[in-house]
């Protein structure tokens, strides 16, 4: 009879741990294109005299967006250049996103 227990509490433990694996695996986040744009480049970062240069592979024009902390978008240029100026922003951690043809990447900008 205890035999008979062990048998039974050993398959439901199996069951449960298979299914609550199973549901965690569900849960992932999908995977994302993290490809972006080819050889880019972002500098200085940090950034300390109002302007940061950005190149890529293929130098094509290239439409940038800043964004604050919090989310808000608090600069939008279309680059035909590198040179980007961020004088107007006050110091402090930013999100760029930078968009060149089909392929758009972001990173995080650090202006003193």
């Amino acid at each position: 009879m205890a035999k008979n227990y062990f048998y039974i509490t050993f398959i439901l433990a199996f069951f449960f741990s298979v299914n609550v694996a199973a549901q965690d695996s569900k849960q992932l986040p999908k995977p994302q294109d993290t490809a972006g744009i080819e050889g880019l480049s972002l500098y200085p970062n940090p950034v300390l005299n109002g302007k940061v240069y950005i190149s890529s592979k293929n130098d094509l024009e290239k439409e940038v967006i800043v964004f604050d902390i919090l989310g808000k978008k608090v600069l939008q240029a279309h680059l035909v250049s590198k040179e980007l100026s961020v004088s107007d922003l006050v110091p402090g951690v930013y999100i760029i996103k930078i968009s060149e043809q089909n392929a758009t990447s972001t990173r995080k900008l650090i202006i003193r």
